[in-house]
């Protein structure tokens, strides 16, 4: 687009000259958002093809708009060498665009793919068939959408934010996160959105949803709200430092009083690993073993593997979350999937096959009803041998505890939750003294962390919360008496 600016076609051009010149293989035009119009990727791939003949071109898209077959089309029709599509069944909205219509588009042309559509089309039966085991997972979208090309979302992103933003509580408010997203965009300095940089946006969007926040109002009142961790890590430079720099005065206001974790830098200012040092892998499997290694009398699985310590190094919280799952539930991995996603039935028998020769027969007896504190008794055989077990019927209705205090509106030192979620660590104690931008409270929602800071300086008057409470938008955190 010759009017966005910033992202013009000789911004293309030069990224690609780069990368040439670092002796690529093959170049990937990645239009993650599907916002590359037909025109454009004409454009863009005969321009790239011009200057370099022999470069082999890629090009994905998603769907997002409908316009993703065209898009494809005109990018081969440009020089493109390969292009992304998806199984019919399963292509389409924020998918990439239908393999069997580009396969048939193009046969008898030029461009012919030399794929059989009759072969495209029978593969295409076992992913309709597939795609309807997943079907409780489904995003609930039905159709495309053409205001991506406003707000920019990844496809990959669009339909995890649907749903995150229902489980935030913004269930209805669809339309003012996707604007919001575009607003979260500008806010960030018109960012390339991708993993992880695009979750920042996503998770501003919903914050400013939220929160009821004007553009404006983020910038002014920027000092004193509490943004998800991922929003701070941005500006902080974790991520890396955008091609044209970081908005201001918003990323001072941000990270006004804050440090990055572990060291005495308010932010990187170029490529954070060359700040960092570098990680102990040996130390990091030294701990995860203390805490989930092999235990007497348990299979040889759970020994911690050297994909256990990667995980833990890219994603702490989400493996030790994991791990608490699989140290509760045990490896479900031998479950088929019906069984793992819909459960079984009174009068149902499933086969579970742990190895060769070792497998359990499991029939599901009876369900008693709710007790008064939600918990059923199931009657079931394992190898024949009856058993019963008790556990808690999340469906049931019946609340876990009462309603906690709402923060009171209009009072400074009465600090609420800025979004619903799961309390991860209190930072604070009562009789603390804390100064405004002090950390409180650590929350976690949808893997949207955010830490609550003081708006005020003085001192705690009580901590309403503890680590695992599940927690809803403006429950009460901390009450604090200004100085």
């Amino acid at each position: 687009d010759p009017k966005r600016g910033q992202y013009d076609l000789e911004y293309y051009l030069n990224f690609v000259r780069e990368l040439e010149a670092l002796g690529i293989h093959v170049l990937a035009i990645k239009d993650m958002a599907g916002v590359l119009k037909p025109e454009a990727a004409t454009l863009l791939v005969s321009s790239i093809r011009k200057e370099f003949p022999n470069l082999p071109i890629h090009v994905h898209t998603h769907d997002t708009a409908g316009t993703g077959v065209a898009s494809m089309l005109a990018a081969a029709k440009a020089g493109a060498d390969a292009v992304d599509a998806a199984s019919d069944a399963m292509s389409g909205t924020t998918s990439q665009p239908s393999l069997g219509a580009i396969v048939a588009s193009t046969q008898g042309t030029s461009l012919d793919t030399g794929l059989s559509l009759a072969s495209v089309q029978s593969l295409n039966e076992y992913w309709e068939e597939c795609r309807g085991l997943y079907a409780p997972f489904e995003s609930g979208q039905k159709t495309g959408s053409a205001d991506v090309y406003v707000h920019e979302m990844p496809g990959g992103q669009y339909t995890n934010l649907l749903y995150q933003s229902t489980q935030l509580g913004l269930t209805g408010q669809w339309s003012k996160v996707k604007k919001a997203y575009a607003m979260a965009n500008r806010l960030l300095g018109d960012i390339i959105k991708v993993t992880p940089s695009s979750k920042v946006t996503g998770d501003l969007a919903q914050f400013i949803v939220a929160n009821n926040l004007t553009e404006q109002e983020v910038i002014d009142k920027a000092e004193h709200l509490s943004f998800p961790r991922s929003v701070i890590e941005y500006f902080q430079g974790l991520l890396g430092i955008p091609p044209f720099g970081f908005p201001e005065p918003l990323r001072s206001r941000v990270l006004k009083g804050k440090k990055i974790e572990g060291t005495d830098l308010v932010s990187f200012e170029g490529r954070p690993g060359a700040d960092m040092a570098p990680f102990d892998f040996e130390q990091a499997r030294s701990k995860l073993e203390a805490k989930w290694g092999k235990a007497e009398g348990t299979d040889k699985e759970e020994i911690v593997r050297d994909v256990d310590v990667m995980s833990h190094a890219l994603y702490p919280g989400v493996f030790d979350e994991y791990m608490e799952h699989k140290k509760e539930y045990g490896a479900l991995n031998h479950m088929d999937t019906r069984t793992f996603l819909t459960g079984v039935k009174v009068g149902e028998e499933v086969a579970v096959n742990l190895e060769p020769g070792k497998k359990l027969v499991i029939k599901l007896i009876s369900r008693s009803d709710p007790d008064k504190e939600g918990f059923v008794n199931l009657q079931f055989e394992m190898n024949g041998t009856p058993r019963v077990v008790t556990i808690k019927d999340k469906n049931s209705g019946i609340e876990d505890a009462p309603a906690k205090p709402k923060a009171l509106k209009g009072v400074a030192g009465s600090i609420g939750a800025p979004m619903p979620g799961v309390v991860l660590e209190t930072k604070i104690k009562k009789g603390d003294k804390v100064k405004a931008g002090d950390p409180l409270v650590s929350l976690s929602a949808m893997k949207m962390e955010t830490m609550v800071a003081a708006p005020v300086s003085g001192t705690v008057e009580r901590v309403v919360v503890t680590a695992g409470d599940q927690i809803a938008a403006g429950d009460l955190l901390v009450d604090i008496t200004e100085d």
